[in-house]
Order: C-alpha cells, then sequence, then structure tokens
C-alpha cells in the first residue's frame, strides 16, 4: 500500500495539475480567437457557431471531472490511512494525520481545477453568445 502514496502525489495530483494547465491553455486560445475573430468573415451562422464553440467542451469536461479526480485520491488516501493503522495496530495520531491531509490534498487540489475551469467556460460561453448576437444584429436571424 506504501505505492499508493506514490500514485496519489505524483499519479492524481499529477493529472490534476496537467488537466489545470490544459484549461489555462484553451481558454487563453479561446479568447485570442474571439478577438481576432470577424464576423463579416462568416455568410452562414451555424459556420460561426462551430467555430465559436469549438473546444469549448474540453473545458467544461474538466471543469466537471476535476472534483472526480480529486476525490479519488482523497479516497486512495483514506484507504491508505486505515490500511496502515490496520497493519500497524496502534498508531501514532500524526502518521494518521499525514495520511488525512494527503487525502484532502487532493480534493483540494481537484476544486482548484475545477473552479477556475467553470468561470473560463462561462465567461467564453457568454462572448460566444454576444458574438453571435452580433452576428444576428448584422445579418438577420437566420430561418432554418
Amino acid at each position: 500500500m506504501e505505492h499508493m502514496k506514490e500514485i496519489i502525489d505524483y499519479g492524481i495530483i499529477g493529472i490534476l495539475l496537467l488537466m489545470s494547465v490544459v484549461s489555462v491553455g484553451l481558454a487563453i486560445e479561446r479568447w485570442l480567437t474571439y478577438r481576432q475573430l470577424q464576423l463579416s468573415d462568416f455568410t452562414d451562422r451555424r459556420e460561426l457557431e462551430i467555430q465559436l464553440t469549438s473546444k469549448l467542451h474540453l473545458i467544461a469536461t474538466i471543469a466537471s471531472n476535476s472534483p472526480y479526480i480529486g476525490l479519488l485520491g482523497t479516497v486512495m488516501g483514506i484507504m491508505v490511512t486505515f490500511y496502515n493503522m490496520g497493519v500497524d495496530g496502534f498508531m501514532d495520531t500524526n502518521k494518521i494525520m499525514v495520511g488525512l491531509a494527503l487525502a484532502l490534498k487532493a480534493t483540494a487540489i481537484g476544486l482548484l481545477v475545477a473552479i477556475p475551469s467553470v468561470t473560463f467556460y462561462n465567461l467564453l460561453l457568454r462572448r460566444v453568445k454576444v458574438l453571435l448576437t452580433q452576428w444576428d444584429i448584422r445579418h438577420g436571424p437566420e430561418v432554418v
């Protein structure tokens, strides 16, 4: 069970940090795309919508799944702590607290990834709606 500590520290937390980098990178890429986008280049609203919403689903996926990955790390950390308590019989409270702190660290990082990702997603989605409305104002609403 000792290898589980490394899996939590390097595996789970590493995955969460990677997800954070991807989310921030995608948010920056989308924002820059929206700033450079010329609505006059699009004659079809659906093409514009496809361009605008590209990659937003990835940010939403990261936002919705990172708390679960953090929770997985928490459950694994608590399992390690209980296993060590069972094997050692009597355990020093310091060892118990270290195990629980490791578990809670995974949850905290999962939330630290999710909260900004949800914020990025909502801000970008609002920008998409504004750009689509501006297109509608210039071209009239498209009837499908």
